[in-house]
């Protein structure tokens, strides 16, 4: 922007208005400070100078200023509602992101679900299984912890949800888990802080033995391998089954609540 401030104060002003206005774009932020700058003025120690006319001088000076607040209040609102618009659009962008690479965790974990299903190494199976579990809770933000040992005890993992406490006992085995092995939970758990629940995991399900001793009072729930494949193909999300599972136990004493009896029932 070139001017000539040599020139008398109206030309130079005309000047300047022409140029901002030949390349709007360009000076835009530009223009808008110095209105703003303008219609913040409060005094005209040239005008009050003036010997002729300066109260018709000074009467059209307050009211093209305040003319020109009005103005710059109102793009000032239309530009704040602009910019909560595009707050909330960029808000509602990273949430959808958020979503999309949550899916695509869970996809992926699902596809390693599956795969395990077709290990013949039992051992490895089990690590991997371990993993599995760790990187699942963690999605939800359920603060897992692996594997750990105690004196003469040895547990599987941990976990926190909705400020309880949970111990976890994992199976990956070709037959349902019987009766004996979940009483072991039940001592484990017996142990623990008033708030520590239990969560056994079986892909292969448990026994009805198993289910009928604990369908009356329990102090862990279940989750079993159609539980998994619900959660995993995204037809319930996991903190749900969680919260549906704890309440049942709580109203029932049951142990076990299947998560397609969980969606029938929503």
């Amino acid at each position: 922007m070139h001017l000539n401030f040599g020139d008398i104060k109206r030309v130079v002003a005309d000047e300047l208005v022409d140029q901002l206005m030949a390349d709007e774009d360009q000076y835009q932020e530009f223009t808008l400070w110095l209105m703003n700058e303008v219609a913040s003025m409060e005094s005209f120690p040239n005008l009050e100078r003036q010997r002729n006319d300066r109260a018709l001088h000074l009467e059209r000076a307050y009211k093209a200023i305040a003319d020109l607040r009005r103005f710059t209040a109102k793009y000032a609102a239309e530009q704040g509602e602009r910019q909560k618009m595009r707050e909330q659009f960029a808000h509602l962008r990273a949430a959808a992101e958020m979503r999309q690479g949550f899916s695509q965790a869970l996809r992926e974990l699902k596809a390693e679900f599956l795969a395990m299903q077709t290990s013949t190494n039992r051992q490895q199976r089990g690590r991997d299984f371990e993993r599995f579990l760790h990187r699942l809770f963690r999605l939800f933000d359920l603060e897992p912890r692996l594997s750990y040992d105690l004196a003469h005890e040895q547990i599987d993992g941990a976990l926190t949800f909705d400020t309880d406490d949970y111990i976890i006992e994992a199976k990956w085995w070709q037959e349902a888990v019987e009766r004996k092995y979940v009483a072991d939970l039940c001592e484990k758990i017996k142990d623990k802080g008033k708030n520590t629940l239990g969560l056994f995991i079986s892909v292969s399900g448990f026994s009805r033995g198993a289910r009928e001793t604990y369908s009356t009072r329990t102090s862990f729930i279940t989750l079993d391998g159609e539980d998994l494949f619900y959660i995993l193909d995204q037809r319930i999300r996991l903190d749900e089954v969680l919260r549906h599972k704890k309440r049942h136990a709580s109203e029932t004493g049951s142990c076990f609540y299947p998560a397609r009896e969980i969606l029938a029932s929503d």
